[in-house]
């Protein structure tokens, strides 16, 4: 049975793929800070207190899988503030900043070892990553905290072939979750669907490609 991590999976998006997944028959470990109800009531291994943006505090919470090969890892986790130009907090952009960016970085490297040869990385970022396609400004933090996961995924896809594993950049759609006020124009699980799809289609020779979760490849 394939082995899959998925990070955030507590609801949105995460819980999404999570269900997914074990409706395909995988094996899921689903990490999130707190769990919910509608998590619990699956057949995940459910692992808690996993904030990925917390380095010191990360071996240990990942320690519960440390024997197990992995064939798939989704880097979800994800938090959004609406700063501007003239409203913003440092401290909520570094914190951006931990967990959007820092964090997929520091749980692939917590879990590299683990990789079964020919495993996918897959990291849920966002077009407001892009610089090309920014044209209404704002949203300083999240910015640049999907850029500079951009731009770790990309050397991460360079460093990993040595290792046989590809790695995708994907862009979920605008989907209605609770970090977006319910507002998106696709489900969670639509927009799950789709991101199975593109990390099925991933493979050695288009790792580390940015692409939307409909199928389109997205500018830097």
């Amino acid at each position: 049975m394939p082995v899959a991590v998925i990070t955030g999976a507590n609801r949105g998006i995460g819980l999404a793929l999570t269900k997914l997944y074990l409706q395909q028959k995988w094996d899921v470990f689903a990490l999130c800070r707190n769990s919910s109800d509608e998590l619990n009531a699956t057949s995940a291994k459910v692992i808690t207190r996993v904030d990925v943006g917390n380095p010191d505090a990360l071996p240990d919470a990942l320690s519960g899988i440390k024997d197990s090969k992995i064939d798939l890892l989704i880097n979800n986790a994800g938090v959004l503030a609406r700063d501007s130009l003239d409203q913003w907090d440092p401290h909520t952009i570094e914190h951006q900043f931990r967990v959007n960016a820092l964090g997929p970085l520091l749980v692939t490297q917590c879990l590299l070892n683990q990789f079964k040869d020919g495993a996918k990385v897959a990291h849920i970022t966002s077009r407001m990553g892009s610089i090309e396609d920014n044209t209404s400004g704002s949203y300083y933090g999240y910015r640049m905290s999907k850029a500079a996961l951009n731009a770790a995924g990309k050397s991460m896809a360079n460093d990993l072939k040595l290792k046989n594993v590809a790695v995708a950049l994907l862009h979920p759609g605008y989907v209605q979750t609770e970090m977006v006020s319910y507002g998106g124009d696709i489900s969670a699980d639509n927009a799950a669907e789709r991101l199975v799809k593109r990390i099925e289609e991933l493979n050695m020779d288009n790792t580390g490609s940015f692409w939307h979760s409909n199928g389109e490849v997205l500018p830097w």
